[in-house]
């Protein structure tokens, strides 16, 4: 069990140990996650940035408010429907 200080502006540090555990490295991105009253700390991997690129548009330039509103309408269908 490692003991942490949160700072009058609510930050925290990690100890070296977590940060080594974890393979964390200082700029590195991490989440934490609400579970049944617990927190869990977890390193993210991958961002929505990392993904850029890995899906190709249908059209160019694909317009993404029309995309957009297609999501939208679709996933109002669904509830109404549920």
């Amino acid at each position: 069990m490692t003991l942490a200080k949160i700072t009058s502006k609510g930050q925290l540090n990690i100890s070296k140990h977590i940060r080594d555990h974890l393979q964390l490295e200082p700029g590195d991105l991490v989440v934490f996650v609400l579970r049944e009253g617990e927190v869990l700390l977890r390193p993210v991997t991958q961002t929505l940035l990392d993904l850029r690129g890995s899906v190709k548009p249908r059209r160019q330039p694909e317009d993404f408010d029309k995309v957009r509103r297609q999501v939208k309408k679709r996933v109002a269908r669904k509830l109404v429907d549920a």
